[in-house]
């Protein structure tokens, strides 16, 4: 019985699930901000469109009650959006400024043997001295020599 205690506090309380447990906590905190937001201060704000008598509450066709679907549709699709933004272009965000680091043993930069200046190490032409790179990867542009 105590290896399966272990087991489970073992499992329990590893890192991942402890954030995994704050996440929901703040999630559940979220989401009843949004819904306060949508029905305190949104609907209510529609209720002074001329036409539309009642609160949202009162919204119907027929025995349907339109209002208050509206409303939890409306939360989702703000939780949906914050959700969106804050973890998936956040983390697009974050990719693209993390640059993975050159693998090892693959040089980033080389030296011109004619200048001694350090250029990179694909270039084919020194960019301080002008000079074509001996061992350079051929490149598509013609070189044009005048005719002597």
């Amino acid at each position: 019985m105590s290896k399966l205690w272990q087991e489970f506090k073992d499992f329990a309380f590893k890192g991942n699930m402890i954030d995994l447990a704050i996440a929901v906590v703040i999630g559940a905190a979220f989401g009843k901000v949004i819904d306060s937001v949508v029905k305190n201060i949104f609907f209510p704000a529609l209720s002074y469109i001329p036409g539309l008598h009642g609160g949202w509450e009162h919204w119907h066709i027929g025995k349907i009650e339109i209002g208050p679907f509206l409303a939890e549709l409306l939360n989702f699709l703000i939780i949906a959006l914050a959700v969106f933004l804050v973890i998936v272009k956040g983390l697009q965000l974050l990719k693209g400024r993390v640059k993975p680091p050159p693998a090892p043993g693959e040089p980033t930069i080389k030296e011109c043997p004619f200048c001694l200046s350090e250029i990179p190490f694909k270039a084919s032409r020194c960019k301080f001295c002008a000079t074509d790179q001996p061992n350079a990867a051929p490149d598509d542009r013609r070189i044009v020599t005048p005719a002597t």
